[in-house]
């Protein structure tokens, strides 16, 4: 009951925040042209579905939370997990946000390969065995980047924890922390 009351304070926090900070919806529609005359950073989109009131495409701002993109989506539905989803975690450029109902797993990401090496049953990208594809499939993580994730890995040894990914060449606090909650070691 604590955590129900304590997730109904936070996203009564994100729609507060919501009210003050513009958000574009953007979908549901079954296309989205995704140009825009702002500059890359200042606007995400984000895909909320799952237990929402109303899921869709948002373009939310580049430093939004979840608790933002699931206020944007109209708050939880009365059968949601609250405790399914981290709502202080900031979300990325395409990203596909699940909120799920209790005892529900989330369902795989669409559109994502993230399958064979590096990429077991969790749905984590595994920092010390992914190849190239399975780094790629990470938000802001292209070819160059995953490459440079994997000499690093070859000239220092396994990684021993998500940070020693700021010790790669591209990768600063910001990508730290939009890569955190879906890679491991």
């Amino acid at each position: 009951m604590l955590v129900l009351a304590a997730a109904g304070i936070t996203v009564g926090i994100g729609v507060i925040r919501s009210a003050t900070t513009p958000v574009e919806i953007v979908a549901p529609a079954p296309s989205v042209d995704v140009t825009t005359d702002a500059t890359p950073d200042a606007a995400v989109y984000v895909h909320v579905h799952g237990a929402v009131n109303a899921p869709g495409l948002y373009r939310l701002a580049s430093d939004a939370r979840v608790v933002d993109a699931v206020a944007a989506a109209g708050g939880m539905t009365d059968d949601a997990d609250p405790a399914g989803v981290n709502l202080a975690r900031t979300v990325s450029d395409g990203e596909q946000l699940y909120v799920p109902r209790p005892g529900e797993a989330p369902p795989p990401q669409l559109g994502s390969s993230v399958t064979g090496p590096g990429a077991p049953g969790d749905g984590l990208v595994d920092l010390n065995t992914a190849d190239a594809a399975a780094l790629d499939t990470l938000p802001r993580v292209g070819p160059a980047l995953a490459e440079r994730i994997i000499a690093w890995r070859t000239d220092n040894g396994q990684f021993t924890s998500v940070e020693d990914l700021l010790a790669v060449s591209g990768i600063g606090e910001k990508m730290l922390e939009a890569l955190r909650d879906r890679v491991r070691v």
